[in-house]
């Protein structure tokens, strides 16, 4: 079977992850490395980051059944306090990209997590669902400044040799966010109620705030960019006019619709019948985190040896394969599906994530915003739509949304390897020399 493609090239070195302006010699490079300084620090730091934004992100998500009790609300209705926060993110990506640009990658994030975390000790005082999803809107909005900010200030500052594993860290951070935000807020709901429990993550959401600010090394490759709304605009649809840079959206937008809609419903289904599980060990299923954590962060290695489009073939099939495990009715079987589902949703979103820091030329925070965009608008309606089937046909009905979303993507990539192939074929030979 031929491997898997997007159409980005196989090869994963230096050369294959460098854009094209690039090709200054590794000993002269200024960029950071791996054991070079600022490096540690500086992972450390999106790490940070990484961790703050997803623990704000989906704080209410491993909550939704005591929402939906507090409230008196459905599922779906409680979800949209999940749907709210990565809708708004999807919105405001791509202008929060475009101030990033002019006024630098480290202000804006520094910016957009102020006001994050400020909004995030409001929530707890919320006093209607409305209410709450409306905090949960504005603070996805305020989050829509790290992502994109993010991968542009990897792209800029880190050697292209180093980027996959750089970003691959990044989104390690996400996993840690995500898994630690829903462990604390299930055990401390458990005592004390969903309020104290997201406002506990505000408060650890402040800290990673201020380490992240003290310890990020101010850029030295960042080029002051233009707010003009015609250079704009020009960027996005040049972004856009490129077929791989489109196929690399709609597979971050399909791996986080699977992602979005297990997750948010499987609080409900852990809680239900047969398992019955507490609140507090229902939180503590997100330790499965633990494994994106490690397959994000050697996505890198893995690209190494199979190549970015055998990765994405890889988690395509891990993911199906948890999913539909899934489905047994035996707890340990359930919780192996999710640990598969997990290694994944983070080893596809790392390599579709980095395949797009790469490949664009110019523009690389419009390029990732774009991205950024489709994946958490691929999270909102994951989560709304995981929410609807498990409404209607129980977990049976999530896991066939999710199915139908990993086809997307194998059918994506199939079709890029093709469009490959082809552009080969097509291209002209060089005359041999006389």
């Amino acid at each position: 079977m031929p491997s898997a493609s997007t159409g980005a090239p196989v090869t994963t070195g230096a050369a294959a992850s460098a854009p094209a302006a690039v090709s200054v010699p590794a000993a002269t490079d200024s960029r950071m490395a791996p054991g070079g300084p600022g490096y540690r620090r500086m992972s450390f730091a999106l790490f940070l980051a990484g961790v703050a934004t997803f623990a704000l992100l989906y704080s209410t998500q491993a909550l939704l059944p005591l929402v939906s009790s507090d409230f008196g609300v459905s599922a779906g209705e409680a979800s949209w306090t999940v749907s709210a926060a990565t809708g708004g993110l999807a919105l405001f990506v791509l202008p929060m990209s475009a101030l990033s640009e002019r006024f630098g990658r480290r202000t804006l994030m520094t910016a957009s997590l102020v006001v994050a975390v400020t909004v995030g000790l409001l929530v707890p005082f919320a006093p209607s669902i409305g209410a709450l999803v409306a905090l949960r809107a504005v603070q996805g909005a305020a989050l829509a400044g790290l992502p994109a900010s993010a991968t542009a200030y990897l792209a800029e500052e880190v050697r292209p040799k180093a980027l996959i594993t750089a970003i691959g860290l990044f989104v390690a951070g996400n996993s840690v966010g995500g898994m630690s935000g829903r462990i604390i807020t299930g055990w401390v709901a458990q005592e004390w109620g969903w309020r104290v429990a997201v406002g506990t993550i505000g408060l650890i959401a402040v800290v990673c705030a201020v380490a992240f600010r003290l310890l990020l090394p101010a850029p030295r490759h960042f080029t002051r960019g233009s707010l003009r709304p015609r250079v704009l605009a020009r960027t996005v649809r040049g972004h856009l006019a490129n077929p791989l840079l489109c196929r690399l959206y709609a597979i971050g937008a399909l791996f986080m619709m699977v992602f979005g809609g297990v997750y948010t419903v499987i609080g409900y289904r852990l809680a239900e019948a047969p398992f019955s599980l507490p609140q507090g060990i229902v939180g503590s299923v997100f330790l499965v985190y633990l494994v994106g954590t490690v397959s994000a962060s050697t996505a890198g290695r893995l690209a190494g040896r199979v190549g970015r489009r055998g990765s994405l073939y890889l988690a395509g099939a891990t993911t199906t394969a948890g999913l539909l495990l899934s489905l047994a009715g035996s707890l340990a079987l359930v919780l192996l599906g999710l640990v598969l589902i997990t290694a994944g949703f983070f080893a596809g979103h790392a390599v579709a994530s980095s395949s797009v820091s790469h490949t664009a030329k110019e523009g690389r925070a419009q390029a990732s915003a774009l991205y950024q965009s489709a994946y958490y608008i691929g999270s909102s309606a994951g989560s709304t739509l995981g929410a609807v089937a498990f409404h209607v046909g129980g977990w049976a009905g999530t896991v066939a949304m999710g199915l139908f979303a990993v086809l997307g993507v194998v059918s994506i990539t199939l079709f890029g390897s093709r469009a490959a192939r082809t552009a080969a074929r097509s291209a002209p030979v060089p005359a041999p020399a006389r």
